[in-house]
């Protein structure tokens, strides 16, 4: 295999929803803070929602993470959910996102009376060598069709790379 179609992971994302600010999203940043040391971000509301919170306003919490850290927490939250994903969270563009219930659920972490009781979504999004092209400031490209990878590679990629098994539907 060319070294250029090499699949990696390139980032794993948290994602925390508190619907408001206030006690939820401190309580949300907190947690997201015990699972990295990197900058936490506030997200924001784009447009007014049909629940009346206004645009601008702080509704969740999120962090990146990269490298070995990422991978760790990847392996970890795989484990929370027995090694197994599910065909229906791989993306078209071979990522893939997993929902956490519960934080207890992951390995390593205790309840936290302060924090309570929260779920977290979680993006893992992979990459081959050269996809730099659609984020660099200058000349950003298309990434061709035949270096995309696609929804079967980052299942077969996943299934090598964390030993998970794979279940359709009818399984889950």
């Amino acid at each position: 295999m060319s070294r250029m179609r090499k699949i990696r992971l390139e980032k794993v994302t948290i994602n925390m929803g508190a619907g408001e600010a206030g006690q939820k999203l401190e309580s949300a940043k907190k947690l997201i803070g015990k699972f990295s040391e990197s900058k936490i971000v506030v997200t924001k509301t784009h447009k007014r929602t049909t629940f009346g919170v206004a645009k601008g306003r702080p509704i969740g919490a999120k962090v990146t993470l990269r490298g070995e850290k990422a991978k760790e927490f990847l392996i970890s939250v795989l484990h929370s959910l027995d090694n197994r994903l599910g065909v229906n969270q791989f993306d078209d563009n071979g990522n893939f996102s997993i929902g956490v219930k519960e934080y207890i659920h992951i390995p390593g972490v205790k309840y936290d009376p302060e924090i309570g009781i929260m779920g977290m979504d979680v993006s893992v999004t992979l990459e081959r060598p050269g996809f730099r092209i659609k984020r660099r400031k200058l000349k950003p490209k298309k990434i061709g069709g035949k270096h995309r990878i696609t929804r079967e590679e980052a299942q077969e990629w996943v299934k090598k790379e964390f030993k998970v098994e794979i279940v359709t539907g009818e399984e889950e």
